[in-house]
């Protein structure tokens, strides 16, 4: 999918310099509801374009932003989606038409283990993590997570997201010369993955610290 995706990215990448941020903002959003595929294939392109003064205003700081609150808004909006259909329609639905935008319901259980597994902080900590970040909205449609709840921990880790990724355009964009949006979308799947420890390693910080406070304050209350 990767590489079907990358070569559409050549095409429209002719159009960014009108279009970009919306194109940004549409992609982000379908990629974070029902219908997955990497979001590496936008937001590195876009942070790439962005620093090259390819896109609407020609300013770095001004576009690198609005890529990103772009992907930080589509993101939102896709994931909204997932919520909003899981909260109203159910398991039953879900398991018997998920199939048809490649959700399995095994894949749905194992969110949903992973949910209560770990609660609240896991609709942030999977947003940060390949295969599972679009589907973590399911559970917490399902166990019926408050609204505002799952809107503060999904734009944090969509927002960190989008950063990251925009971050590792605009860096192949100052190291390199001329170079296809093919080749830059595979370069920056490599250069994120080949540094993803980090991003574990942090992850695991903030999980434990937020339990850790967590913890504190449920006891503070029954007190």
């Amino acid at each position: 999918m990767t590489e079907l995706l990358a070569t559409h990215i050549e095409y429209y990448s002719q159009y960014a310099q009108h279009w970009g941020f919306l194109f940004v903002f549409i992609l982000m959003t379908v990629e974070s509801s029902f219908i997955p595929f990497p979001s590496e294939v936008v937001l590195i392109p876009a942070g790439f374009m962005a620093y090259r003064g390819e896109l609407l205003t020609g300013v770095v700081a001004v576009d690198f932003t609005i890529v990103i609150i772009c992907g930080l808004l589509g993101s939102i909006f896709g994931a909204y989606i997932n919520y909003y259909l899981s909260l109203k329609l159910g398991r039953p639905i879900l398991y018997k038409y998920g199939k048809y935008v490649l959700i399995k319901p095994e894949t749905i259980e194992n969110a949903e283990e992973i949910f209560k597994e770990y609660g609240d902080i896991t609709t942030f900590v999977c947003r940060l993590l390949p295969a599972i970040r679009q589907l973590i909205s399911i559970p917490a449609g399902l166990s019926k997570m408050p609204l505002r709840k799952f809107l503060f921990f999904t734009a944090l880790g969509a927002g960190l997201w989008s950063a990251i990724l925009t971050g590792i355009g605009c860096y192949f964009a100052n190291l390199t010369g001329d170079i296809t949006y093919r080749e830059l979308v595979f370069k920056g799947k490599d250069f994120l993955y080949s540094h993803f420890l980090w991003i574990v390693l942090a992850l695991i910080i903030i999980t434990v610290g937020y339990a850790i406070i967590h913890k504190k304050i449920s006891s503070f209350k029954k007190e």
